[in-house]
């Protein structure tokens, strides 16, 4: 009797927690997805649409995609945000990949120093630093430049990132190094043919990273670009709404939409990556 009470018990945690994980799961889809409804119906409503809100009921156009191209810098902004954002993945993942094998692999003066300062600095908010990066800015005369812009992104993300790196380095046996050097090659060749194909989970997953966030990030583009043609996607969007009395819904609703489509096509290039990518670069630090 008690078995079979016990057994009833476990029939019915399993029940409640069966149904409080779809629960969870089902309340989460609806904050992501509602949001997400409410922009690709505003992007494709026509007429003056005043407001952000859900509704089917309207005359659907493509003429915002249309007015976005021809009334507006909005391809300005875009080709702008994608100089950024390739500049800095590219560069800002070969400063990682070096930096984590690096502090993987080899021991040297200030290495333990180094990788605490590198902890140190990623807790200092950006908001903190707008002013060094504004001072900065003018004396390399990098103010209102896609170049300065770009190379703050890619040191803001060196200190985090190189962290990650090293710990996904680490999950890979230095074993291997070790035969490849008794086989006659060299640290460059060891990194390149024998390490490298094996991180490229985590290069992948800190692509995307650096790829996405200069599509997002507002408060510090928006610090050091002045002049509207050289607006990344983000400031440029912000126009749109910013002057209460003429907010162009539909137009900030199309370009938001288009910003998903680069992102989208590098994610699913490199989406077989990403489960491995994510979980395995912290298991070892």
């Amino acid at each position: 009797m008690a078995k079979q009470k016990k057994i009833r018990t476990q029939k019915s945690a399993r029940a409640w927690n069966k149904f409080f994980t779809y629960f969870y799961l089902l309340l989460l889809s609806v904050i992501i997805i509602y949001p997400l409804l409410i922009t690709v119906t505003s992007a494709f409503k026509g007429g003056n649409v005043i407001a952000f809100d859900l509704s089917f009921k309207a005359d659907w156009t493509l003429d915002n995609f249309d007015r976005l191209f021809n009334n507006t810098l909005y391809s300005t902004w875009y080709w702008n945000t994608l100089k950024v954002a390739v500049t800095t993945m590219v560069v800002q993942v070969a400063a990682i990949t070096l930096a984590g094998y690096a502090y993987s692999r080899y021991r040297f003066i200030g290495r333990n120093q180094s990788l605490k300062f590198f902890l140190i600095v990623q807790m200092v908010p950006t908001i903190a630093a707008l002013t060094a990066f504004y001072v900065m800015a003018l004396l390399v005369k990098g103010l209102d430049t896609h170049w300065f812009l770009t190379f703050i992104y890619i040191g803001g993300g060196i200190p985090m990132n190189t962290w990650l790196m090293k710990g996904y380095f680490d999950t890979v046996p230095i074993e291997l190094d070790e035969s490849a050097r008794l086989d006659g090659a060299g640290h460059i060749r060891t990194f390149w043919q024998i390490v490298l194909p094996l991180v490229r989970p985590m290069l992948a997953v800190q692509a995307l990273w650096a790829f996405m966030a200069p599509f997002g990030e507002y408060m510090l583009a928006r610090f050091l670009l002045r002049s509207p043609e050289n607006y990344t996607v983000a400031i440029g969007l912000q126009t749109f709404i910013s002057n209460p009395r003429e907010q162009r819904v539909t137009l900030f609703a199309a370009g938001a939409i288009l910003i998903a489509v680069p992102i989208a096509a590098l994610f699913f290039y490199l989406q077989k990556h990403f489960v491995s990518g994510l979980t395995a670069g912290g298991t070892k630090g």
